[in-house]
């Protein structure tokens, strides 16, 4: 409903300011507080500092958010790739096979991701594929789950995309090669810097499927604190979860300036 009135409006917009500090600003804080605390026993944290960070920045912790960022990479990229062919390859498809691609690709969003854990883990505990106990299976896990908004991002993207470009270069005897590599993957270069950053955001941050997968020596950062909650530890664990933000938004950042200098482009 639109609001015309200033005090509407006013009124609108501190609904909102409310609603935003309650459910996103306020827990965020919280676990920054935690994160710097030394003992909280009262209304307010007490005996501040950074020696959390310093141990959440050692030993196993810092393993587990390097790992982390290496499953990230990685799953975030086979994503990417394979979401980009499927989304370009349905297009030349029959519109029943669009569909079924649609379902598809968009099945993992559709069931707990702790289903697709035991899917992965049954699916390659076996041979000829046998990757129970390895890096790989985490790996697999995380882009069969963020698979799905890699392939939306980019297919969303060629519905906005003009055809006339692709025309233009054909009618000046540009082949297939040629167009998908000069002329509609450089169009697409911004939604797949989208695709890629939400890719990574959801990888980082991925808990119920990894727990089903990892082996001992792959244990991600959000296991890790997982971890740390159950034994009690929550201040070494609001430590780890503000660092594992902090990482997550430094990717996106970087990953937003690539992507706007392709939209520049």
């Amino acid at each position: 409903m639109l609001v015309w009135t200033r005090t509407g409006k006013l009124l609108v917009l501190t609904v909102f300011g409310l609603v935003v500090t309650v459910v996103f600003l306020a827990p965020l804080a919280t676990v920054v507080a935690a994160a710097l605390a030394g003992r909280w026993t009262g209304p307010l944290p007490a005996d501040l500092g950074f020696d959390n960070f310093g141990k959440a920045l050692s030993g196993d912790e810092a393993a587990s958010l390097a790992v982390s960022l290496q499953t990230a990479l990685i799953a975030g990229a086979c994503a990417l790739v394979l979401g980009t062919w499927a989304a370009l390859a349905a297009r030349e498809a029959p519109s029943w096979c669009r569909r079924v691609t649609d379902t598809v690709f968009h099945l993992p969003v559709a069931v707990p991701s702790v289903a697709i854990g035991l899917g992965v883990l049954i699916a390659f505990n076996e041979r000829p594929v046998l990757l129970g106990g390895t890096t790989w299976i985490v790996v697999v896990a995380h882009a069969v789950l963020v698979l799905a908004y890699a392939y939306s991002a980019v297919d969303a993207a060629l519905d906005r995309l003009d055809p006339g470009y692709r025309q233009a270069a054909e009618s000046l005897g540009a082949g297939p090669a040629r167009v998908l590599t000069r002329v509609t993957l450089p169009l697409l270069l911004p939604a797949l810097g989208a695709a890629a950053g939400l890719s990574i955001a959801l990888s980082m941050g991925e808990l119920g499927a990894t727990i089903m997968v990892y082996p001992a020596s792959w244990r991600t950062l959000p296991v890790t604190i997982f971890a740390q909650t159950d034994r009690g530890e929550i201040f070494d664990a609001a430590a780890g979860t503000t660092l594992l933000v902090l990482v997550t938004l430094v990717s996106l950042v970087l990953l937003g300036r690539l992507r706007g200098r392709a939209a520049l482009r």
